[in-house]
């Protein structure tokens, strides 16, 4: 169990530091609504990070 949360825990970092870059290249760009794409991304990723955990937890961990 331990390996499988330290592995989360690297693949959550890693994604997170790669899209750091992304989220403050998103400059505001004049007028107009702001842009939330790099953020929303993070979300996205961290969201997809716990449901893939709750459906291995749930279908393919051993008893």
């Amino acid at each position: 169990m331990k390996r499988i949360c330290t592995g989360i825990v690297a693949a959550a970092g890693t994604v997170l530091l790669a899209s750091v870059s992304y989220v403050l290249a998103n400059e505001p760009k004049g007028e107009g609504p702001p842009d939330y794409s790099g953020i929303s991304s993070i979300y996205y990723v961290l969201i997809g990070l716990i449901l893939t955990y709750g459906v291995y937890d749930s279908f393919f961990k051993k008893l």
